[in-house]
């Protein structure tokens, strides 16, 4: 067999495949994100009760307000940091990341007893999730325990009674997946455009 038929084969072998794995198969894979996950393939996007859109359901942002449940510190502020215009270098290090400070670093140790007093401040019992920051600073979840806790807080601030918070936290609370993996979790921002959807 000559070296040209040989060579022949193989260019034609590479289209092939170039075609069928660079083409075809991600536009599949495109088709079918959008026919059976529209939601996660858009980037799980909530909107408000006018329909507009607020944020994702995979991507903590800040919330401060007594009038909502806060979400768990973060050590980019969510990311929401103007680039052009950063002087407290959030962004330095991108835009998702942990602090990495040692347990024993003097500015983490500090951060920790500012957050433990302006919770305890505030009437909260200050929990884990709520003190201490996650691994990727944008988990847009806490635990229902630190739901539980800011519920006085923000029945006072709206004028609501407090078991009916309760229940808004159950109705928005993740369970395991699979049953099995991880622990239970409240998205803090469906929790609070629930807490919106109240009108109070």
């Amino acid at each position: 067999m000559s070296f040209a038929r040989e060579a022949g084969r193989a260019i034609r072998s590479t289209l092939v495949l170039w075609v069928i794995t660079a083409l075809v198969y991600p536009l599949v894979m495109v088709a079918f994100g959008q026919i059976a996950f529209p939601f996660q393939a858009n980037g799980s996007i909530l909107t408000n009760t006018q329909g507009q859109a607020v944020g994702s359901a995979l991507i903590g942002q800040p919330f401060t307000s007594d009038r909502y449940f806060n979400s768990r510190p973060s050590t980019t502020s969510y990311s929401t940091a103007d680039p052009q215009n950063d002087p407290d270098t959030i962004l330095q290090t991108g835009v998702s990341g942990a602090s990495n400070l040692a347990p024993s670093n003097p500015d983490l140790l500090q951060r920790v007893q500012e957050t433990t007093t302006q919770l305890q401040q505030a009437g909260i019992q200050p929990t884990a999730d709520l003190v201490y920051t996650s691994g990727s600073s944008l988990d847009p979840h806490i635990t229902p325990e630190a739901a539980r806790a800011q519920i006085t807080r923000v029945a006072t601030a709206r004028g609501l009674p407090p078991n009916q918070l309760e229940d808004l936290i159950s109705q928005n609370t993740d369970g395991r997946f699979l049953g099995i993996f991880g622990e239970p979790g409240v998205n803090v921002l469906r929790l609070n455009l629930a807490l919106d959807a109240l009108g109070s």
